[in-house]
C-alpha cells in the first residue's frame, strides 16, 4: 500500500487566485503574461502592504513621532527579509531605486582608487547593467576592460576565455548569475574562485536569476550581488548585497549630512519606502508558496525547488512545440540543461516584433521582443535590434496557456 505525500508548494490554482492581472480579459481569451524576464505580475499581498504603508505609516525616518517610528521599524523588517533572501546579514542589504543606480553608484565608490593598469572582467553574455557601469567607469579612470566571449550554438561562457582574461592586475569580476536573454544559468562559484586567486572582487548580477534561484551570497563567496524585486512579483525597486567587511572600507558618494554607516551610507536621500515595504512582501509571498513548515529562509529554499521542477516542465512543452514549428529557431541550452524558465525564438521570415504584436493582438498572449538590452548576445547570434521573440515562464504559468501560445504561433506562420 502507497501513501500519498503532501504536495510542498501551493497548487498552481491556488498561485493563480492572488494575482489579479490574471483576471484581465482579453476577447474570449483571459491574458496570459509571458513577460515575466521584463517584470512579473504582482500579487494581491504585495498591492496590500504598499497600499497599508502609504495610507497608515507613511512619513520620513529617525524621528520620535508613531508613524517616523513605525517606517524604520518596517524598513529594518525589510532588510532582514533580503537578509534572509540572500542568505546574508541586515547590515549588508543596501536598498535603491533600481539595479542600474545602484551598479553605477558602486562602480564610482570602487574606481575611486583605481586607474590605468588596472583590470575588470566582464562577460559578452550580461545585460548592459553589468557592463556599462564599468566601461563608464574605465573610460573616466583609464581602466582596461577584458570582455569573455559566449560560444555559440548554446550560449554559454567561453571558459577558456574567462580564465585568460583574469590575471594579477584584474581588480572586479563582475558576471550575470543567468543570461536574460537566453536564460543560461552561470557558474558562479567557479567565477569566485577566478576572482579569489588573484584577489580580485566580485560583482554578481542576479536580476534574472534571482526569479529562478534563491541566492546565496556565502555560497557564492561573492562581494556584491544586485537584483530587482519586480522581476520576482514586487514592485520597481533595486536590492543590492554589500559585503560588510568592503562595504566599510568604500566611500560612496553622499551628503556630509547622511549616514557613514553600512549599509545606509550606500543610499543616497529618501528612499521609496513603500516600494521597500512591497519589496518585503515579494519575499514573503515567495515564502507563502511553500506549505511546508521552518524558517523563511528553508520555505523559501522549498518554493524555490518546486516552481524550477514546474518551470523545466514547461520550458520542455514549450521547447518541444517550437522545434515542430516551421521556420522557427530556439536558442540557447535545452530544457535539460542548467538554465532558467526562459527561452528565446525567431520565426524566419517575420520580424520579432511581428510575432509579439500579433500574439497580443489575437491570442491575448503577452511576450516581449528585442535584445533586452543584451546586445552581445543578439550580435553573437547575428541577429538585429529586432532580436528575439521572448517567453518567460512564472510561477503562475501554465501548460494551457503553453499550448495557447504554441497555437497562436502556429497561426501566425
Amino acid at each position: 500500500m502507497t501513501t500519498q505525500t503532501e504536495p510542498s508548494i501551493l497548487t498552481i490554482e491556488a498561485i493563480r487566485a492572488q494575482f489579479p492581472a490574471l483576471r484581465r480579459a482579453h476577447e474570449e481569451y483571459s491574458a496570459a503574461y509571458f513577460d515575466g524576464p521584463g517584470g512579473t505580475q504582482v500579487p494581491e499581498s504585495v498591492s496590500r502592504a504598499l497600499e497599508d504603508y502609504l495610507l497608515n505609516h507613511n512619513a520620513n525616518t529617525n524621528w520620535n513621532y508613531r508613524t517616523s517610528v513605525e517606517t524604520d521599524e518596517l524598513l529594518a523588517a525589510a532588510r532582514l527579509a533580503y537578509a534572509d533572501f540572500f542568505n546574508s546579514e541586515p547590515s549588508e542589504v543596501v536598498f535603491g531605486q533600481n539595479m542600474t543606480t545602484l551598479t553605477f553608484h558602486l562602480s564610482r565608490a570602487l574606481g575611486r582608487d583605481w586607474g590605468p593598469g588596472d583590470e575588470i572582467v566582464v562577460t559578452q553574455l550580461d545585460h548592459m547593467a553589468n557592463r556599462t557601469p564599468w566601461q563608464v567607469l574605465a573610460d573616466e579612470r583609464g581602466v582596461t576592460i577584458r570582455t569573455v566571449p559566449m560560444t555559440l550554438p548554446t550560449g554559454e561562457l567561453d571558459w577558456v576565455a574567462f580564465e585568460a582574461a583574469v590575471s594579477d592586475r584584474t581588480r572586479l569580476v563582475a558576471v550575470g548569475g543567468a543570461s536574460n536573454a537566453i536564460g543560461t544559468v552561470n557558474d558562479l562559484r567557479r567565477a569566485s574562485r577566478l576572482a579569489r586567486s588573484v584577489g580580485a572582487l566580485l560583482f554578481v548580477d542576479a536580476v534574472h536569476q534571482a526569479h529562478h534561484a534563491l541566492p546565496d551570497v556565502r555560497d557564492i563567496d561573492c562581494d556584491f550581488l544586485a537584483c530587482s524585486p519586480y522581476k520576482f512579483y514586487g514592485p520597481h525597486l533595486g536590492v543590492l548585497y554589500v559585503r560588510h567587511s568592503v562595504g566599510k572600507a568604500l566611500e560612496p558618494a553622499r551628503l556630509p549630512c547622511a549616514a557613514s554607516e553600512m549599509p545606509e551610507k550606500f543610499e543616497t536621500g529618501t528612499l521609496n519606502h513603500e516600494c521597500i515595504v512591497g519589496a518585503a512582501a515579494a519575499v514573503d509571498f515567495l515564502a507563502g508558496l511553500a506549505t511546508t513548515q521552518g524558517s523563511r529562509r528553508q520555505r523559501l529554499h522549498t518554493a524555490f525547488r518546486e516552481l524550477h521542477v514546474r518551470g523545466t516542465e514547461l520550458v520542455r512543452r514549450l521547447w518541444d512545440g517550437l522545434e515542430a514549428l516551421d521556420g522557427a529557431t530556439v536558442y540557447g541550452l535545452a530544457p535539460e540543461a542548467d538554465r532558467t524558465s526562459t527561452v528565446a525564438f525567431t520565426i524566419e521570415g517575420i520580424e520579432s516584433a511581428t510575432v509579439a504584436r500579433r500574439l497580443s493582438d489575437e491570442w491575448g498572449i503577452f511576450t516581449s521582443h528585442g535584445d533586452f538590452y543584451a546586445s552581445g548576445v543578439a550580435e553573437a547570434f547575428g541577429l538585429g535590434e529586432d532580436g528575439f521573440v521572448r517567453v518567460g515562464c512564472a510561477c503562475y504559468s501554465t501548460a494551457e496557456e503553453i499550448d495557447r501560445l504554441l497555437e497562436g504561433l502556429y497561426s501566425i506562420t
